[in-house]
């Protein structure tokens, strides 16, 4: 018993031992703590700013559900715009406020109905109103820093120079480490979080959305069952609208969506009856 006894304080004191030993004769190696967001933010280059803004220009934005080449004649081209939004200002019918091409992209995609290119207003309104939500509204909801990003895409994209100040302070958007994965979105709790998420009221008007660009959806539950909308959804172009083109709807919700919110927007959906 007492060998038991003198092994086992043998044993706790060597324990004891190697532990001090660790942590003070040892030198501690601490990880440095992540920087600040305003130092990643202020990292952030031109090049890098430019590249934000084609992004969101092609994803979050939702610029090219429109302003897209295989669609000509749906939106006004964005080619040379860093010549044509300077042309515009000087066009009779501007009434704006814009007094620079910058001012004028910013004011474009903010109050996209103080000026309407000819052809391209909402049907019946004499080219008075345009059909593009507000990029910072609840549609789309960009913030200042990402429509600057995407004015500097918009500049630079055909050998213009961006005259926009890169992101500083509380409104920038920070910086992605380099090779850094992006965080996938949380699940939307409500359908009309989904419907802002997945940015469906940019096209169609829905709840508390205006979009004009798509079907009028305030009474597609009166008119189609579930097996349609939500096929709608997976494959838009299974069934087109009258008088609206195919290829336009994202053809990947079917990938970004879970499960929960599909089957929440198709319930949401088939309520829809004026």
């Amino acid at each position: 018993m007492q060998t038991f006894l003198k092994i086992g304080i043998f044993a706790l004191i060597a324990l004891a031992g190697y532990t001090l030993f660790a942590n003070f004769a040892i030198p501690q190696v601490r990880p440095a703590p992540p920087p600040a967001e305003e130092e990643t933010i202020g990292a952030m280059g031109m090049d890098q700013y430019i590249a934000l803004g084609r992004k969101i220009f092609e994803g979050k934005g939702t610029c090219t559900l429109c302003h897209n080449p295989v669609l000509a004649g749906r939106a006004p081209s964005l080619t040379q715009m860093h010549a044509t939004s300077e042309q515009r200002l000087n066009d009779p019918r501007y009434k704006g406020k814009a007094k620079t091409g910058e001012e004028y992209l910013r004011e474009s995609m903010m109050e996209p109905s103080t000026f309407v290119v000819a052809g391209f207003g909402k049907a019946g309104t004499n080219d008075t109103e345009s059909p593009m939500p507000q990029i910072n509204g609840p549609a789309v909801g960009l913030k200042p820093a990402e429509i600057n990003a995407v004015i500097a895409f918009l500049q630079t994209k055909d050998g213009g120079k961006a005259t926009v100040p890169l992101p500083t302070g509380a409104d920038a958007a920070p910086a992605p480490a380099a090779g850094a994965a992006e965080a996938a979105p949380a699940p939307a709790k409500t359908p009309e979080e989904a419907l802002g998420k997945y940015a469906c009221g940019a096209c169609h008007k829905i709840g508390a959305f205006a979009g004009a660009v798509g079907p009028d959806l305030t009474k597609i539950g009166s008119k189609r069952d579930e097996a349609y909308l939500r096929r709608a959804i997976l494959d838009p172009n299974a069934d087109i609208a009258t008088g609206f083109p195919a290829g336009v709807m994202p053809q990947d919700f079917g990938n970004k969506m879970t499960a929960k919110e599909l089957e929440m927007l198709i319930k949401y959906l088939k309520a829809q009856k004026g």
